[in-house]
């Protein structure tokens, strides 16, 4: 194979440009708060986007508040779901017992936008509220651009 001047130039251009490294959200039911902590700390290091593009729940929401919104954007089959941080069942007999320092911990990290609408719909319960594709989502994370 020969290598031409003007095709080692597009790869030397290649190499050069920064990779635009994302995190795809497509279904993340959460899980322990610890480990989201970290790893959207890593995500907001870096510098990454992230994409939410379906199920984002529980834990998963964190994101909104550790990586800033400008890097965070919504597809139309986004949805995020929120509710009372609870102990992991294995360690309750399969009983769900809720966390007040735990739900207090998860409302510190989210901007007032998510506060607001969390307040509106009645507080952080044990179930599941929802807020999928729609207004109220653009209200808390802009929908991706097409450049996205």
């Amino acid at each position: 194979m020969r290598i031409t001047l003007p095709s080692l130039l597009l790869l030397c251009l290649a190499a050069a440009t920064p990779a635009r490294a994302e995190l795809h959200i497509t279904r993340d039911h959460g899980g322990y708060v610890e480990e989201y902590k970290a790893k959207y700390k890593r995500v907001r290091e870096k510098g990454e986007r992230v994409i939410i593009d379906g199920i984002c729940n529980s834990a998963c929401t964190l994101v909104l508040g550790i990586v800033p919104m400008n890097k965070i954007c919504v597809t139309p089959r986004a949805s995020l779901g929120f509710h009372q941080a609870y102990y992991d069942k294995a360690f309750t007999f399969g009983i769900k017992v809720t966390s007040a320092e735990g739900t207090s911990d998860l409302m510190s990290y989210y901007p007032d936008t998510v506060k607001d609408w969390i307040r509106r719909n009645g507080g952080l319960t044990t179930d599941m509220k929802k807020i999928k594709n729609g207004v109220e989502l653009w209200k808390i994370v802009n929908p991706c651009p097409e450049e996205w």
